[in-house]
């Protein structure tokens, strides 16, 4: 395992000196052979992708998504954070990827989890949660959608339109990868069995480490009766079953698998976090045109799409109102500075972090 956690690490993906360019820019450069009669979907689906491929995506994606939000500039939230996200990471089926906590300095309630354990939750959905149980019950469900690969497989299983150029190089096409799963992020586009197996192995998560597995009902329950009077599901869950039907669920499986943890550790969670949630008619969002632009990759999404033959969608106009309207959550106005915050997390600390959870 590894000896510390940064968080908000450098990205992928950026402009600059080859360096800074990302392992992306490292990965097998030969062209590979497409049959163009099989088109860029069946390419997309028999790609198989490692694990160094993953995290850089993820990376790449984290970058976007701290343009369009910000970052919150506080190494002590961002320290409390990663210490409930490690100690639940640490008991996932994949507990040696760099975990990575970043909060989004944003009053919309969202939570994002990019490929290779690059897990974004922000300062609003920080805002409506009461206890660290809560909290644990969401990072849990976005850490299932990283170890379950859901995002990348999301993508797989995706319609694309237009045929594959005859000849790609593997980076082209892990840019296109990235593209669409940042704009599947911000519409929160998961399959229902994706979504509902990463209720139960979420709340399984957290039930492990002793926080109380209710914890993301009673949040999903809040966050219900924030959103109301919405003409569509908004952020964190949009695409989940009506939120009734789903805590109901979530309610027959704790008592079913008999998950029995107690913890909420309220008391530490209102010491660490202070921010007063805000509420969504009061959320500013970001108009039509305005979103800040996309990290340039070195890779040209713009010539790959012509390249490939299908049409690139403008995830900037995804970013902010696009053909659905304003959504106050996928739209919400972002802070100012997307600089990660580097903090260090080691073993010890997460430890007797733990020790807190259950005495």
């Amino acid at each position: 395992m590894r000896q510390a956690l940064l968080v908000g690490m450098v990205v992928v993906g950026l402009a600059g000196d080859a360096s800074a360019q990302g392992a992306l820019g490292k990965v097998a450069q030969g062209a590979v052979n497409v049959n163009k009669a099989r088109g860029l979907a069946d390419q997309i689906k028999d790609l198989v992708i490692t694990e160094q491929e993953e995290t850089d995506m993820g990376a790449a994606i984290s970058a976007r998504l701290r343009e369009k939000y910000g970052v919150v500039q506080s190494a002590p939230v961002h320290k409390y954070v990663s210490l409930v996200g490690r100690v639940l990471a640490g008991s996932s089926t994949r507990p040696n990827l760099a975990w990575t906590f970043i909060v989004l300095d944003t009053d919309g309630v969202n939570a994002f989890a990019a490929p290779g354990g690059y897990i974004h939750i922000t300062r609003g959905a920080l805002a409506l949660i009461r206890t660290e149980a809560e909290l644990a019950g969401v990072l849990s469900h976005e850490i299932l959608h990283v170890t379950e690969k859901h995002t990348i497989n999301a993508i797989k299983k995706a319609k694309v339109q237009g045929a594959a150029a005859e000849t790609i190089t593997r980076s082209e096409l892990l840019e296109y990868l990235i593209d669409r799963a940042y704009e599947n992020l911000l519409e929160n586009r998961y399959d229902r069995g994706d979504e509902t197996a990463s209720d139960q192995g979420g709340i399984r998560l957290a039930n492990g480490a002793g926080y109380a597995p209710g914890g993301v009902g009673a949040f999903l329950t809040r966050l219900s009766e924030r959103n109301k009077d919405l003409k569509e599901p908004s952020g964190v869950f949009a695409s989940h079953p009506e939120t009734k039907t789903r805590v109901e669920r979530l309610t027959k499986q704790i008592s079913s698998e008999k998950l029995t943890a107690t913890a909420t550790v309220a008391a530490r969670y209102t010491a660490a976090i202070t921010y007063k949630p805000v509420p969504v008619t009061a959320v500013a969002t970001t108009a039509t045109g305005t979103t800040p632009a996309e990290p340039q990759s070195k890779f040209g999404l713009g010539g790959l799409s012509s390249k490939l033959g299908v049409e690139r969608t403008n995830t900037g106009a995804v970013a902010s109102a696009g053909s659905r309207g304003v959504n106050p959550d996928r739209d919400a106005k972002g802070g100012p500075n997307p600089r990660s915050v580097t903090v260090t997390v080691t073993p010890a600390e997460v430890a007797a972090f733990r020790k807190g959870i259950t005495g």
